[in-house]
């Protein structure tokens, strides 16, 4: 059986030669980054990197507007808005995740003294989250996507509880919610593609096109 035969393992393309599968990103090829998360410099925030579970990519909808004309109806997009997404922390046996937890919560309003945050600068976070492509060590990983998410606040928290059936660790789960989301292609890169791109702005005065 010949080598080549490998590459027609996916769909036929129409007047093109057989180009094999390309490689997916895989769901526990990721990390997490936390910046301006919670107080204080005795508890570095990579501690939280280091014991991040899972985490969500953005979740983006945009609401719809109906324009009723003569025998139809025509749909454009309206506002859009992001949807919460999820980041569940191993709770470790030193209390950082769950002290540096803690202190982002009191950063957002006071539980002792019942007194809120002066404005939204003063506690919201950013959230990065990349796909690495496996390297490590020696081979320094390749981050192939990242996403920023902006403007980000602890929506609530869960902390889970004791279960004497189970040999799971403990987790923390936060729901965060955020104002925006930028896509980019590498770890540190300043240039977005994707959500974030500049595509260019078409100017026009029809609800719809052909």
């Amino acid at each position: 059986m010949s080598s080549a035969s490998l590459n027609r393992f996916t769909v036929p393309l129409t007047n093109q030669s057989p180009q094999g599968l390309l490689m997916p990103k895989l769901k526990y090829r990721f990390r997490v980054t936390l910046t301006n998360f919670g107080v204080g410099n005795d508890i570095p925030v990579t501690e939280l990197t280091k014991q991040v579970m899972s985490v969500g990519r953005p979740e983006l909808s945009f609401e719809e507007i109906k324009l009723p004309v003569y025998n139809s109806t025509v749909k454009i997009a309206g506002k859009h808005t992001w949807s919460d997404t999820k980041l569940t922390l191993r709770d470790d046996s030193s209390n950082h995740v769950t002290q540096l937890v803690g202190r982002q919560i009191q950063k957002q309003f006071d539980f002792l003294e019942q007194s809120s945050a002066a404005s939204g600068i003063d506690y919201k976070f950013t959230m990065s989250v990349e796909m690495l492509d496996g390297g490590n060590g020696a081979n320094t990983p390749t981050t192939l996507e990242r996403f920023d998410f902006l403007g980000c606040y602890i929506k609530s928290v869960v902390y889970q509880g004791g279960d004497y059936s189970s040999n799971d660790p403990m987790d923390i789960a936060l729901t965060i919610t955020y104002d925006n989301a930028l896509q980019f292609n590498s770890e540190t890169g300043s240039n977005e593609f994707g959500i974030g791109e500049a595509v260019g702005r078409t100017l026009g005065s029809m609800a719809i096109g052909g």
